[in-house]
């Protein structure tokens, strides 16, 4: 299943039913996992760990150094999970000792041509990162968050769990779980009620995080008020603990 015009690594571990294409460059220390395809010129660079059933398309970069200037060739790596579709000319860099040396992707992913995720990110389970849509170093994006195309996001920024942006979307400071941002530099605008009706959230559920998202953004509240407020409604409605969590997890202060 490995293309003769491709170059593997001696000390590379393949698994039997893994695909390499043509052309295709597996370099030392890197792992790749059952039913995993890999296309035509892609170069995966170790320490790199790829999981089960990938299929990650032509020209993309996966597991390079990052070229972040304090860097100096540390043995950092880069994991990939299970079930992830990584399409055309996708860069994916390997992480730095001045974080915990790690950029790390999840699992059900679709990450689409173009798409570019920094040093020491980490992509959670279930999201989709359209074209040219650009993570910098040590960015979190939680699970389900769907980033539209051009999305710029700062260093050390977090994406909420089940957020959206809109097409070219710059994002500055940390999005809270559920909540729609757009614009340059990004605003807040909604909850993403439409992505948690796809997703099966009770109706309920999806009326109270309207509420909760009027409580931090519509009533004047100090974020620390507002945080009080949604921990009483958290106690009644489960599905706004996430939204609590990502507001006390903030460190660069939230879109507003």
């Amino acid at each position: 299943m490995i293309h003769p015009t491709a170059i593997v690594d001696s000390s590379a571990q393949i698994a039997d039913s893994a695909t390499i294409g043509p052309y295709s460059i597996v370099g030392p220390g890197v792992t790749v996992g059952d039913e995993t395809v890999i296309e035509s010129h892609v170069v995966v660079k170790g320490p790199t760990t790829i999981g089960a059933r990938n299929h990650i398309y032509q020209f993309s970069s996966i597991g390079e150094a990052t070229p972040d200037l304090k860097y100096r060739d540390e043995p950092t790596e880069l994991r990939i999970g299970d079930d992830n579709i990584i399409r055309e000319n996708v860069t994916i860099h390997r992480g730095t000792v001045q974080d915990k040396s790690l950029t790390e992707i999840g699992c059900h992913n679709l990450i689409m041509a173009y798409v570019h995720i920094g040093h020491d990110s980490v992509v959670g389970d279930h999201t989709i990162l359209v074209n040219n849509t650009a993570l910098a170093g040590h960015v979190i994006v939680g699970d389900w968050a769907i980033l539209s195309g051009y999305t710029l996001v700062h260093q050390f920024c977090k994406i909420g769990a089940h957020s959206f942006s809109g097409m070219g979307t710059s994002i500055g400071k940390d999005v809270p779980a559920y909540v729609t941002v757009a614009g340059s530099p990004a605003q807040a605008k909604t909850i993403n009620a439409e992505g948690l009706r796809r997703r099966g959230f009770d109706p309920h559920a999806i009326a109270e995080l309207r509420r909760a998202y009027k409580i931090i953004y519509r009533q004047g509240l100090t974020l620390d008020a507002a945080v009080q407020r949604l921990e009483g409604m958290a106690k009644e409605t489960p599905e706004v603990q996430p939204l609590v969590d990502s507001l006390h997890a903030s460190e660069r202060g939230i879109v507003r």
